[in-house]
């Protein structure tokens, strides 16, 4: 095992003086044993520490330890033991049985895999187990109910899934910390007759169960947990239900119902909750008005989220930028006062009004004896004056198709007999009479002069439609094995997907077989362009995007993005696609995350065309395994999401570019390496360096680096990533 310092001490100097070593009051025997975060590296040898058979307490985290050795299981007197933060692998030993007296083990954060030893119940000292993010499958062991000493207990974030065992909510009297977030596990926590369990609830301050697959109904019966501080339940599969009961929770702080299948109004009860500073009830499908005492206690708190329901509020009090992130989808149902200007004149006006008679009936008369004698003026002669009618481009196109148009790199065919024959689908305007003429009206005949971009998916075009519609036209011109119905059904239900930080697709043309896809423009380009290509230099977004601030926001739109379609789409949406030329900034320079869910208009088709490759900058780990089946996940986005962050923060291209002082073939192992020597202020754009502060750039950094980690189990949600990147949010003032 290597070590950067550690055991180089002279053996003349006794050992209870050594840094992180604590002997017994006689001075003969290691009691205690810290070596945290000195870079020890590989297989800890047997006969090292196994020998300290006095040993108590022992923490070795922070480390890259890879596999413990054999002789550890024999140090049956220790009372703590830390292990986490390593990359320690395979399965945890059943030997783990023999730390009878152990009270505290933190395993979390390696890369065990397999199931959870049943011998864990002879740990009935035990008062905390971690053993979060890492690989464990199966179910919870049923030997952890004999521990009865639980006070805090942390599974989350791994692949447990089953039932939980029967009477786990009456096992832990002391409990007061549970986590089971991020796992799949399913059934109904708190079946059958909720009030005849024996759950101690007075004790329980943490309780997060989200991100698994739970059923059933909320349990209605808080009434004894009045210490209960931070509740999430969010993403689950609750059966619908009113929102739960909990104004007797008298020291809640943090509150995540977000996609709990919650029906009905929002009480106001929740307005008495004192401390409470943390809310979300998005993506479910509240109705009604949000009460007063709610809204007015909400600018009191540091985060809240109503959206994606069917509410309604009077938004007076909130800027718009929080309406349209916080309230998204709610009406906004302020009334418009009357003006009492109009009351004041009512008098005056009655005043005056016999006075105004009068002079309008003289006046009318002059004007209709004047209009008489220019009328049997021009009677007299015949009037040759015709109005000429400019034809307009639908009427010249309405021509025998086919209309073949040609890019630097594609040759795309529209097959239609009459260009005004083909309709133009508007989601949001849908009785305007839009047509494929007025597409070609608005590019000019598709040309070059309008072309925009040229992506996998196809060329994209921006023009004008009729009503003044500033929009982006995608062809995609590669074939699709689906039907125009099943095309339609699709570009439909996409148009209803909508997004602060989402290009909203506002329409569509089916033209022959050419789908052509219609979104709002993004008038600021996008994100690759904006960081890497030097000639928009006058450019707003560019001269914007010298600033942490603005870097940091980008990061956070499209983070939010990827988060809503992973978690707040039924059924979810992997990208499949996510990189720099993909992010767009629109006219208010918020970032916008275009082309999702177009890999799903190609059918099958899309396993054999080239469009199923990824940019090569962009291709996780995974995808070049010879046994990968290439099947994109969430967890493939979040690499492609970590790719773009380090861009974001390095201002380099994620290949060919220049990487200082390494000769790497790109940008992840580049800053990879750098962040794992502590380095990674090194990487940061030079551009943004003084424009905030260092440590959230560098925090930044780690950020990315779990985002590209080897393994995709590794790797955070996205909802992990948009708390990780508020907790880095730069202040106003900076």
């Amino acid at each position: 095992m290597g070590s950067n310092s550690y055991m180089s001490h002279n053996n003349s100097i006794p050992v209870f003086t050594w840094k992180g070593v604590q002997c017994d009051a006689k001075g003969e025997n290691v009691i205690g044993l810290k070596a945290s975060g000195l870079g020890l590296t590989g297989l800890i040898p047997d006969s090292t520490i196994g020998k300290l058979t006095k040993l108590r307490f022992l923490d070795l985290s922070n480390n890259r330890i890879t596999a413990l050795p054999s002789d550890l299981w024999s140090l049956g007197s220790l009372k703590r033991l830390n292990l986490s933060c390593n990359k320690i692998t395979g399965s945890l030993s059943n030997n783990i049985g023999n730390f009878g007296r152990l009270q505290v083990v933190d395993l979390s954060d390696n890369d065990f895999s397999g199931e959870i030893p049943e011998t864990i119940s002879s740990l009935v000292s035990l008062q905390t187990l971690k053993l979060a993010g890492n690989g464990f499958e199966g179910s919870i062991p049923t030997g952890i109910l004999r521990c009865w000493s639980l006070v805090s207990l942390d599974l989350s974030s791994n692949r447990l899934n089953g039932t939980l065992p029967d009477g786990l909510t009456a096992a832990f009297p002391k409990l007061k910390y549970l986590n089971l977030a991020r796992n799949e596990i399913y059934g109904n926590l708190f079946q059958g007759d909720i009030h005849q369990v024996n759950f101690n609830w007075s004790h329980l301050v943490y309780l997060d169960l989200s991100e698994n697959r739970l059923s059933g109904e909320i349990f209605v019966n808080l009434s004894q947990a009045l210490n209960l501080r931070h509740l999430n339940l969010a993403y689950n599969r609750f059966a619908r239900q009113k929102f739960p009961r909990i104004g007797m929770l008298s020291s809640l702080e943090s509150l995540n119902l977000s996609k709990t299948s919650l029906v009905g109004h929002i009480p106001s009860e929740i307005s008495e909750l004192s401390y409470l500073h943390t809310i979300d009830v998005s993506s479910n499908n509240l109705s009604g008005e949000i009460p007063v005492p709610v809204l007015q206690k909400l600018p009191l708190m540091k985060r809240f989220n109503f959206s994606y329901n069917n509410l309604t509020l009077c938004a007076s009090g909130f800027s718009l930028d929080t309406f349209e992130t916080a309230f998204y989808g709610s009406l906004n149902s302020c009334p418009i006062a009357a003006n009492p200007v109009l009351f004041k004149r009512r008098a005056h006006i009655h005043k005056v009004f016999t006075l105004n008679l009068a002079l309008a009936l003289t006046l009318a008369m002059v004007y209709l004896l004047a209009g008489l004698l220019f009328l049997a003026f021009n009677c007299r002669k015949k009037s040759r004056t015709w109005l000429v009618k400019q034809p307009s481009y639908k009427e010249e196109q309405n021509m025998s198709g086919p209309f073949s148009f040609q890019t630097d790199s594609t040759t795309w065919v529209a097959d239609v007999k009459h260009a005004t024959s083909v309709p133009v689908m508007m989601f949001e305007k849908p009785l305007l009479n839009i047509t494929f003429a007025d597409l070609l009206s608005a590019t000019s005949n598709f040309s070059i002069s309008t072309l925009v971009s040229e992506g996998k998916f196809g060329p994209v075009y921006r023009g004008f439609l009729p009503g003044g519609i500033y929009v982006a036209v995608k062809i995609l011109v590669h074939g699709s094995t689906l039907t125009d119905h099943e095309v339609a059904r699709e570009l439909e239900y996409l148009g209803r997907i909508k997004h602060p930080n989402l290009v909203p697709l506002i329409g569509y043309c089916l033209a022959g077989d050419q789908r052509i896809p219609i979104y709002d423009h993004m008038e600021n380009g996008n994100l690759q362009d904006l960081l890497h290509d030097t000639r928009e230099e006058d450019s707003e977004g560019l001269s914007t995007l010298t600033t942490w601030t603005f870097r940091h926001k980008i990061a956070l739109g499209i983070a939010r993005a990827l988060a809503f379609l992973h978690h707040g789409c039924s059924p979810p949406y992997v990208h499949k696609d996510v990189k720099a030329s993909s992010v767009y900034l629109d006219l208010n320079l918020e970032p916008r995350l275009s082309d999702f869910g177009l890999a799903k208009l190609f059918g099958t088709s899309l396993e054999d065309d080239e469009i199923s490759g990824r940019s090569p900058a962009y291709v996780p780990p995974e995808f070049s395994q010879l046994e990968s089946d290439d099947t994109p996940t969430p967890k493939s986005d979040v690499y492609c999401f970590g790719v773009v962050l380090f861009e974001l923060i390095t201002g380099k291209k994620p290949i060919r570019d220049n990487y200082p002082e390494e000769q790497e073939a790109n940008l992840v192992s580049w800053v990879r390496g750098l962040v794992r020597k502590n380095q990674g202020s090194k990487a940061i754009d030079p551009k943004i360096r003084d424009t905030g502060a260092v440590y959230q750039m560098e925090e930044a950094l780690k950020i990315a680096y779990l985002c590209t980690a080897e393994l995709p189990t590794k790797r955070p949600s996205m909802q992990q990533i948009v708390g990780l990147l508020k907790d880095i949010e730069p202040t106003a003032s900076q």
